[in-house]
């Protein structure tokens, strides 16, 4: 009896632990996103979308005013970005989104009306 007790332990360990795994490294990234997707995101978020033209245009005018967040891997960042730019890498999983959600309210600041560009 007592063996069977550690079985059923052992065996729900492993069970929460593939569990945990799999949930905390699904990737977010919806499979095959359409520009329609994009847009209607953007909408529900309440954020608004700009081209490269719009970007190098304000980037041009007002660059104090602009805070660029490069959101890919800090090696990628070091081997280019755009000048000015900041790093805070962004990772397609919920458990990363989850994690980073404080850190990246402080990394962007209390400055609700300056423009942010993530890319």
């Amino acid at each position: 009896m007592q063996n069977g007790k550690k079985l059923i332990l052992a065996v729900a360990a492993v069970l929460i632990t593939v569990g945990a795994l799999w949930l905390t490294s699904r990737s977010l990234t919806p499979k095959d996103a359409t520009w329609e997707d994009v847009l209607a995101e953007a909408r529900s978020g309440g954020y608004r979308l700009m081209t490269s033209e719009e970007l190098r245009d304000r980037y041009q005018q007002e660059v104090a005013g602009l805070l660029l967040v490069d959101t890919r891997q800090e090696w990628e960042y070091r081997t280019g970005r755009i000048k000015g730019a900041l790093n805070f890498s962004m990772e397609p999983t919920g458990w990363a989104r989850w994690r980073d959600a404080g850190s990246l309210a402080t990394f962007l600041g209390p400055d609700k009306e300056r423009l942010i560009v993530f890319y």
